[in-house]
């Protein structure tokens, strides 16, 4: 494998070559093309009867993107300093993975931009489809299952303005065996309902029950037979949707992580004579991990939320655990060998869909183009540009939500803005143009109002150990969103390790310096409040407003919100 060096030295090597040879301003890009190839991502230690491929968490990204791992992934209790709670040269170290090489670009956010510029975007349906054609015709449509993880259908212009349907049409052309979810349910429940009925395939969720009646809402368990091995595969919605997302968009049903249905549903599929059981689950790493220690006859868990991404599926108590990353830059695969109803071999690992490598579907171009074709000349409109690397992903703060916090104070004449910790969103490099489409990548979602209240100083911190709590519970089913709600106006000190209501320290107003105060009044502007009614712009429209002003967005990355205690 070669390193970005390498790459560097064939360019200044090669020189008047490269050009003659029409390989553009980026020689280093082009060089890093012609070395890595399809094929080197397809080349596998096929084995055994059951080819599994997952995809997850795409967050209805048709097109290719740059997607900025992490750089602050913690564990906590037991998890802590395990995977997927490494990033950056530890994330490598672990994995045996090459500094500077396209794993190590597709996995970390070491020397990001500059391998990013190498590389290219990762992602795109269309790469994905070939990828999984080659795969069925490699191995044969009898021995592969595709599962589709969930949170498929939301984080786009054109899934929120198709409400979702450009997204199936899509879909369906990949041939997903089973599916699950998440923020398929914020389009509401008679919306989420058509969808499921034009899939044409299931949609799994073991976990969700009708409310008035306590009984299963939706079908848990599907049964496939590959390679002449039958096979239970049992979906796990996110449990804690009515939480993270507005329990008002789908009153009837309820939620949980029900690990004792869960073991019912396992045992009912062995008992239907299911050789491997499979668990497509949206519960996220740490939930999935735990169920892989307390749940048994569990062969193989498919796990998403989290958008984590490992190079290779984990054991865990004799479970495989593999997470598939996230907005379609990973494709997992686990190929299964059984014996006498047993899994008796495996191999695994995480395809990095590299657009520039990879040989586009023509069915599925041909859809993605369809279905955009009416939002096209909207979607590339350009609002501004952008001299700052903009990213979302992490357990504090990143850029876009920086630029968001700093958008809502001004827009809304508010002292403190909070944005909610969602993992999803792409990133933007330095000297990029900034359209609808980046915009909406990061804003598109069926309840966007911005808020405008005051809350003191002591609301304030409830909040922020509140949400906390959720991501650094060391119970992780008591993990219930996503990452820490990110802040303007104020910085603050956060100790992961600590117990609840002791987390959060040092508040202090960014302008004056000043601590925060527990019984003063501030104003407070957000956006993506779970409570019904809420009044004000839509964050997309005032995000608008606030970049076309700005025209160009320069923000400090070191402009650290919260320090970090451990």
């Amino acid at each position: 494998m070669h390193t970005r060096r390498d790459f560097l030295q064939y360019a200044l090597n090669a020189g008047f070559v490269l050009g003659a040879a029409g390989l553009g301003a980026n020689p280093t890009r082009a060089l890093a093309q012609q070395k890595l190839t399809q094929d080197d991502l397809l080349k596998f230690d096929s084995k055994g009867q059951v080819t599994l491929l997952h995809f997850t968490d795409c967050h209805a990204q048709l097109k290719p993107v740059f997607f900025r791992p992490p750089d602050t992934n913690i564990g906590v209790g037991a998890y802590a300093g395990v995977p997927p709670h490494l990033v950056a040269e530890e994330f490598l170290a672990y994995f045996d993975i090459e500094k500077g090489s396209p794993y190590a670009y597709a996995h970390t956010m070491v020397d990001y931009v500059d391998l990013a510029r190498t590389y290219g975007q990762l992602g795109g349906l269309d790469r994905t489809a070939t990828l999984v054609k080659a795969i069925r015709a490699e191995r044969g449509d009898d021995k592969v299952l595709f599962l589709d993880g969930g949170d498929t259908w939301q984080g786009s212009y054109t899934s929120l303005k198709t409400n979702g349907m450009d997204m199936v049409e899509c879909m369906k052309l990949l041939k997903p065996d089973a599916m699950t979810g998440h923020w398929e349910f914020t389009f509401g429940e008679d919306r989420f309902l058509e969808l499921v009925d034009a899939m044409g395939y299931p949609f799994l969720a073991s976990n969700i029950f009708d409310a008035e009646w306590d009984e299963p809402a939706f079908e848990h368990t599907a049964y496939f037979e590959r390679g002449g091995v039958k096979v239970a595969v049992i979906g796990q919605a996110m449990p804690y949707t009515p939480i993270a997302n507005p329990s008002w968009m789908f009153p009837k049903w309820s939620f949980g992580i029900r690990p004792e249905v869960l073991q019912a549903n396992v045992d009912a599929a062995r008992a239907e004579g299911a050789e491997i059981v499979v668990m497509l689950s949206h519960n996220g790493f740490d939930v999935d991990r735990k169920i892989a220690s307390t749940v048994s006859g569990l062969d193989v868990i498919v796990t998403g939320h989290t958008h984590d991404a490992t190079p290779v599926a984990l054991e865990v108590e004799g479970t495989l655990l593999m997470s598939s990353g996230s907005h379609g830059k990973y494709l997992g695969r686990i190929d299964l060998e059984v014996k006498d109803g047993k899994v008796a071999g495996y191999s695994s690992t995480l395809i990095p869909v590299f657009a520039d490598v990879i040989t586009p579907d023509p069915e599925m171009a041909a859809k993605i183009d369809e279905v955009r074709a009416p939002y096209e000349a909207e979607t590339q409109r350009v609002i501004g540009t952008t001299d700052t690397l903009l990213y979302r992903r992490g357990n504090f703060n990143g850029t876009w939500d920086d630029l968001i916090c700093q958008g809502i104070m001004e827009e809304r004449d508010t002292e403190i803005a909070l944005s909610p910790g969602f993992r999803w969103g792409t990133t933007l490099l330095p000297g990029s143009d900034i359209t609808i489409d980046d915009l909406y990548t990061e804003t598109s979602m069926s309840y966007p109002s911005v808020y405008r209240l005051e809350f003191t100083g002591a609301q304030l911190k409830d909040i922020m150990e509140d949400v906390c709590d959720n991501l650094f519970n060391k119970d992780p089913f008591l993990q219930q969103g996503g990452d820490m709600v990110r802040v303007g106006g104020f910085t603050y000190a956060c100790t992961p390790d600590a117990n609840m209501g002791s987390r959060i320290s040092e508040m202090r107003l960014t302008g004056s310096g000043e601590p925060m105060q527990a019984d003063k009044t501030y104003t407070v502007g957000g956006w993506a409040s779970v409570n019904e009614g809420v009044e004000g712009p839509a964050i997309y429209d005032l995000m608008e407003d606030y970049i076309t002003k700005k025209s160009v967005v320069s923000l400090d990355p070191d402009a650290a919100a919260v320090r970090v205690i451990r």
